[in-house]
């Protein structure tokens, strides 16, 4: 799924970044951190998690992140001590701070209906991003004080969705595993947030009618 910011469009698709005049060039591992701060805004990334990312099992020099952050500023036009797009966190890390919409592409709603079964209800999540933890305000509603209230999230594209920790505090497991960064759902799959349970579903052929939100309580 496509997100806009400004004059820019960010494709994880495609891996193109494009601005009012055009397609622009980034390294592909500056192309990466700004996809990893657009997934997980508004949440800042700590430096570790950004390394743990983009350098999984690599030691690398301190000056490598910083140098992606100052490539991507130069290429958006960002002013460090006037972020448009990316704010530095002092002594924590980076967050995306500019404002996002994301462009859906067609028929996907129409030939993908991605469900979360939980608590005898079944949620449907379209198309985007869906936020999973024990605030009311959340698209799937988890009672248990073991669950933060922002605790992970699930993003719905064209070909499948991904799971991804919001920093919780007692940790997020998909199939029985503690994940440490986005990671790809599967039909059938297993989520544990703290003590809960929930099952991932998807179904081929549905209706783009065939989407909703949980019940508040």
């Amino acid at each position: 799924m496509r997100m806009r910011f400004g004059d820019w469009s960010f494709d994880p698709e495609s891996r193109q970044l494009v601005g009012a005049a055009g397609t622009v060039h980034v390294s592909p591992k500056a192309f990466e951190l700004l996809g990893a701060l657009l997934r997980a805004r508004p949440r800042a990334l700590t430096k570790n998690e950004i390394k743990d990312f983009l350098w999984p099992d690599v030691a690398v020099a301190a000056t490598n992140l910083p140098a992606l952050v100052n490539e991507l500023r130069a290429v958006l036009g960002d002013d460090a001590r006037r972020p448009s797009y990316i704010r530095t966190v002092n002594r924590y890390g980076y967050v995306f701070c500019g404002d996002v919409t994301q462009e859906r592409r067609g028929r996907t709603a129409r030939t993908l209906s991605c469900r979360i079964l939980y608590d005898r209800r079944e949620v449907a999540l379209e198309p985007g991003e869906h936020i999973l933890g024990r605030s009311h305000e959340t698209a799937v509603f988890v009672d248990s004080k073991a669950v933060s209230r922002r605790h992970a999230r699930i993003t719905v594209r064209e070909d499948g969705a991904e799971l991804e920790d919001l920093g919780s505090k007692n940790g997020t497991f998909l199939r029985g595993e503690r994940i440490a960064r986005p990671t790809p759902l599967r039909d059938g799959d297993d989520i544990a947030l703290g003590s809960a349970h929930l099952t991932f579903r998807v179904l081929r052929g549905a209706s783009s009618t065939d989407t909703g939100r949980a019940p508040r309580k």
